[in-house]
């Protein structure tokens, strides 16, 4: 699959004197802090709810370990080296974070859809970006689906360099194995995100190719 999407010269010199380029930019950091801090009040309302226990024969395994820090130190590493690999395509970067944003509304759109308690034997992922500084309060319903594994599995997808994709394909399997580990997800909320991930990359990047980016092509 052709991932490439802006053929045109992507880096930062090209950005600041291109006005529509900026535009698309500056947007696309609006959106995302909007989509943000949006996303962390419907915590609130999804930890609040009631919902369902789902029967999973996977983690009936075994029991859960604690291993919180290690799936932070692959989450965030990856998210640092990520942004180290597009950074100086700050076009890339935006169309990341736009397929990002996409996978925020459709977890929105899950869990509202879906609620569900989570797993009895549950180890709480303490998320320092989202439980702590986001909300205040300990998440533990926003289940399907992981957002954890989804987010890393859109960098591999969003990755232009074959070494960082190859990391970033790991480092999904890495997680999304820790968070059944530690019993935070359902099997089915892990299994599921790439899907999810896949869906809004796909149709972000077709949005982009046909509507946005011919406009922005050459155009002050």
């Amino acid at each position: 699959m052709d991932n490439k999407l802006f053929y045109f010269d992507d880096n930062w010199a090209n950005l600041k004197s291109n006005s529509k380029n900026m535009r698309y930019f500056v947007l696309t950091v609006v959106v995302f802090a909007v989509s943000m801090f949006s996303f962390t009040r419907f915590l609130n309302f999804i930890e609040a709810r009631p919902g369902v226990v789902l029967p999973d024969p996977i983690l009936a395994f075994f029991a859960p370990i604690d291993i919180s820090w290690f799936t932070f130190v692959i989450m965030y590493g990856t998210v640092v080296l990520v942004i180290m690999s597009l950074f100086k395509t700050p076009m890339q970067l935006a169309f990341a974070v736009q397929t990002y944003i996409a996978m925020l509304w459709i977890r929105v759109l899950a869990m509202y859809s879906i609620p569900l308690e989570a797993p009895a034997t549950i180890l709480p992922l303490i998320d320092p970006m989202v439980s702590e500084f986001g909300v205040g309060q300990l998440m533990t319903k926003d289940l399907f689906f992981s957002g954890h594994t989804a987010t890393i599995f859109l960098m591999y997808l969003a990755s232009q360099k074959k070494i960082y994709k190859n990391l970033f394909l790991i480092a999904t399997i890495i997680v999304g194995s820790a968070v059944l580990i530690q019993h935070v997800h359902y099997s089915v909320d892990v299994i599921a995100a790439p899907f999810f991930a896949y869906t809004c990359y796909r149709a972000m990047f077709l949005i982009n190719k046909k509507f946005i980016v011919p406009k922005l092509a050459g155009n002050k």
